[in-house]
């Protein structure tokens, strides 16, 4: 039997952000209108009906209710920043299966909603935070899109020990955050998640002390991402070759390997 972390509804990390009342909603989003933002194809529709238990729209962060700043540049213009929960259809009560399409919804809301969203997806006892910054399209003017990829932790599975859960949870804190813009605050929880994926690997949760020493967090994260796929591909080849001349090479590329991502690993 799998040994599993302690389980984490959608609602205890609500409340470990620390909202003040003023910035609740707590509506629910009609399924109606991510069709309508954000499905662009005949797939992605079926995806949204048949995959979508509920949306619900938590909290609005903006500058009347949370006392931070909003956010302009040639690049970007943050004025609210969205807290929505998301609960899937067909996950195993137990938690044991991931739906499929969970990765796929989560990006087609990411694009639907046109402010930077703090996501809770709830699939059976597995909870995923996800976040994505969001710039101006180049092409079509009033029209925003991801900037980079969606940044993304799993509860528990991302989280070695329960030390480091609770590190994770107290850290997520409002008060905790960078206070001066909502482009600040945004950025920070999302090097909260950050430091909770450095965690799965060194087995410590270590916030940045600086925005230099995140962005070199984020450096070294996509670098052990790359070179732990890396190691994967050269051990399957290694196992399917038959020359062992071959093999030796492979091997031997595979410690290279396995070496740079300890190197890595020490960046975090």
């Amino acid at each position: 039997m799998n040994k599993r972390g302690p389980t984490l509804a959608a609602q205890d990390i609500i409340l470990a952000l620390g909202l003040p009342d003023g910035c609740r909603v707590d509506q629910r989003v009609p399924k109606k209108l991510l069709l309508e933002n954000g499905a662009p194809t005949a797939a992605d529709k079926r995806l949204i009906n048949e995959g979508i238990e509920e949306i619900q729209w938590v909290a609005a962060l903006k500058p009347t209710t949370v006392g931070v700043s909003d956010y302009r540049d040639d690049l970007r213009e943050y004025l609210e920043i969205a807290v929505l929960t998301l609960t899937l259809r067909g996950a195993s009560d137990k938690g044991e299966a991931k739906p499929p399409n969970a990765v796929r919804l989560t990006e087609l809301l990411h694009r639907a909603v046109p402010y930077p969203v703090l996501l809770l997806l709830h699939t059976g006892q597995r909870l995923t935070l996800s976040l994505a910054h969001k710039r101006w399209a180049q092409n079509e003017a009033g029209k925003v899109v991801l900037d980079g990829g969606v940044v993304s932790a799993s509860l528990p599975d991302d989280a070695p020990s329960a030390d480091v859960l609770r590190a994770f949870t107290s850290a997520l804190s409002l008060a905790s955050q960078p206070q001066a813009t909502l482009f600040g605050l945004y950025q920070g929880w999302m090097d909260s998640v950050q430091a909770l994926l450095a965690a799965r690997l060194t087995g410590n949760f270590k916030a940045a002390d600086s925005p230099e020493q995140a962005a070199a967090r984020r450096q070294a994260l996509q670098e052990c991402e790359r070179l732990e796929l890396e190691a994967t591909r050269l051990r399957t080849l290694a196992a399917k070759e038959k020359q062992l001349a071959r093999q030796v090479e492979l091997n031997l590329a595979l410690k290279r390997v396995l070496a740079e991502l300890a190197s890595a690993r020490q960046q975090l």
